[in-house]
């Protein structure tokens, strides 16, 4: 065989390979019947027509070869739909020729077994040449990268000794700008201990990971496991702590496209994969029902949550979009990922203030949607503490306003994007979105089409203002990373699952509901810290450090869901619980109107108060009217 085919022109390799599987088809059909006769040369070698059943044979299976597209693949890849094409031209070939002869010299002196004799040395011939040309030419690029190079490569474990991990390991191999070198792989199914995949061997369990990283001066971890959890990643993450090890992990399957891992799909493992969960699974029918072919306005659309909300919204191909928010640059930037993902959607964008009772009718009037998504609000709670009239006329001003507005305009779906901070709420924020949701229940009683859905549920990850955008930055900076409390505890939830059991509940939604999401375990702050500082490769006390800053203004140890007067039962979705909460006061509107005039001038502690009129279950953090005595004192 040549050295390596693959400094040859395509002409001549075309001419080497021919020559090769002529010579296999040949030596396939004398030795198919020397086996079938059990002699190196039977008598059937001097038959008169032998000659010519020889030339009818080698013809027609090489004829079908070529047209089952066996020149199309390259040697050195060969893999399993080579060897499919190899199995369907030598199928093709033996009962093709077997016809031909059978219809010119009607078999004679041709035994029946012959055949299934000449497939199966075809078939190996011709697949067994091209997977060991390609075990040598992997053997031999191994070798030529990793030991006569003389470049000097980062040392690599691949966690994970399936086809993700073969595949990462193959295009390191393969890909000469990649000066990475994988040192073996780590699995947890103990009965691939010891073997290998590419030359490269299974060193054993994830227990090994410390001893391995420090014998092997490894720097850099990926794991190769599309379908792991965040339980899973935790665990592998949890190996490497005290090393400066950069860990990247393979996207999940279902965001992998065509199944096929590639190396440029590595990233950094993220607190979001620390934290995600298991996937949503969704009701596409009921969503579809109430999105497809509808108009459908979300306001607060430049924020995390709605900006989510139009990319679900676009996959569910509405009739038009109506993407609302005050902020231009938000707009801009939305438009500008919506066009590139969604060309064919229909789309206006509208900078907006929901405050404005004016403009937003007019939105209403001029594009009648169908259903709204409210997920415009201040939603930063020490910045509300501080202004807390400011809060008020968005969060609940501004609901009331494209509330009352679907109501009288018969809208068919309302959806209130609201927070666990409206239970029981110790700050501004939550108060007033819990003022939000009684806006909407108010609402409810009164209206005859239009149906008010609720949806609460607690932080989500990497929405702006949320801890891990702040960790990262603090971590980028060297620190210290502010904690406010060591036992402060929240619950967490990606992006996209959130909005899309928003979007779920709005689909199960009959008016008048507060729904709630689950949101699993509540998770430690300070935890979350310090594994965040172990993704980035550094040690907490020598690199960096946490510091425990104290609660701020407005904030708890601890967000409920519920209220304890309220009565939960399950849905359809077993992510989505449903609160049925107590009747509204009957002086409600006469508080909320007083609640909405009050002047500019009125102090945060009187603001306090009127907000603890109209919610009870309001309780400050700390002593009303603290914010601007402090500030007071430090002018003086």
């Amino acid at each position: 065989m040549i050295k390596n085919l693959s400094t040859l022109k395509l002409w001549q390799k075309k001419i080497v390979i021919s020559i090769y599987d002529a010579g296999i088809v040949l030596i396939s059909y004398f030795l198919s019947f020397s086996i079938r006769f059990g002699e190196l040369v039977p008598d059937i070698f001097t038959f008169k027509f032998f000659p010519y059943y020889t030339i009818v044979h080698f013809i027609t299976c090489l004829s079908c070869l070529y047209f089952n597209g066996l020149y199309r693949g390259i040697w050195r890849f060969s893999s399993t739909p080579d060897l499919i094409r190899v199995i369907k031209g030598a199928l093709s070939g033996t009962v093709m020729s077997m016809v031909l002869l059978f219809l010119f010299f009607r078999l004679e002196q041709i035994p029946r077994s012959f055949s299934i004799i000449n497939f199966l040395l075809l078939v190996m011939g011709l697949g067994g040449g091209r997977f060991i040309y390609r075990l040598w030419h992997d053997s031999k690029t191994m070798k030529n990268k990793y030991h006569t190079s003389g470049v000097e490569f980062e040392k690599v474990i691949i966690i994970g000794a399936g086809s993700g991990g073969e595949q990462l390991v193959r295009e390191m191999i393969q890909n000469p700008n990649i000066l990475l070198e994988p040192v073996g792989f780590i699995d947890d199914d103990l009965s691939k201990k010891g073997r290998t995949i590419r030359g490269i061997k299974v060193l054993g369990t994830s227990e090994i990971i410390p001893d391995l990283v420090e014998k092997q001066g490894v720097k850099q971890a990926f794991i190769a496991i599309p379908s792991a959890s965040s339980s899973q990643i935790r665990n592998i993450v949890e190996r490497f702590k005290g090393f400066n090890i950069e860990i990247k992990t393979l996207p999940r399957m279902k965001d992998i496209i065509h199944g096929r891992v590639e190396f440029s799909q590595l990233r950094r493992v993220g607190p979001e994969d620390l934290l995600g969960r298991e996937s949503v699974d969704l009701d596409i029918q009921s969503l579809k029902s109430m999105i497809s072919e509808k108009i459908v306005l979300i306001t607060g659309a430049g924020g995390s949550i709605g900006r989510e909300l139009c990319r679900q919204v676009c996959q569910l191909s509405p009739k038009f979009l109506i993407a609302l928010d005050q902020t231009e640059l938000f707009i801009y930037e939305l438009e500008q990922e919506l066009i590139e993902a969604f060309p064919s959607q229909n789309i206006i964008y509208k900078i907006a203030d929901v405050r404005n009772l004016e403009k937003m009718e007019s939105i209403f009037l001029n594009y009648t949607p169908n259903v709204v998504f409210h997920a415009a609000a201040y939603k930063h709670v020490p910045i509300m503490e501080f202004n807390p009239l400011e809060s008020i006329q968005t969060n609940i001003y501004g609901t009331k306003i494209v509330a009352s507005l679907s109501r009288k305009y018969d809208i068919e779906k309302f959806v209130l994007v609201s927070t666990d901070k409206a239970i029981n709420p110790t700050n501004v924020m939550g108060t007033t979105k819990r003022i939000a949701e009684m806006v909407c229940l108010d609402l409810q009683n009164d209206s005859f089409k239009t149906k008010f859905m609720i949806v609460r549920f607690g932080n989500v990850l990497g929405s702006s203002g949320s801890v891990i955008p702040l960790f990262k930055k603090q971590i980028e900076k060297g620190g210290p990373i502010t904690v406010t409390h060591k036992e402060i505890k929240r619950y967490f939830m990606s992006i996209p699952e959130a909005t899309q059991l928003v979007i779920q509940a709005g689909a199960l939604g009959e008016g008048g509901e507060i729904f709630v999401l689950k949101m699993g375990d509540p998770v430690k702050i300070y935890d979350l810290a310090k594994q965040m500082i172990l993704l980035s490769g550094l040690k907490l006390g020598e690199d960096i450090d946490i510091e425990i800053t104290g609660i701020r203004p407005g904030e708890k140890l601890f967000e409920e869901l519920f209220y304890d007067s309220e009565n939960t039962k399950s849905t359809e979705h077993p992510k989505i619980l449903i609160s049925k909460t107590s009747v509204l006061s009957d002086n409600f509107k006469a508080k909320l109107d007083y609640l909405l005039n009050l002047p500019p001038n009125t102090s945060v502690e009187d603001v306090k108060k009127s907000l603890k009129e109209v919610v009870e279950e309001y309780s400050p953090s700390e002593p009303v009217g603290n914010i601007e005595n402090n500030f007071n004192e430090k002018l003086m």
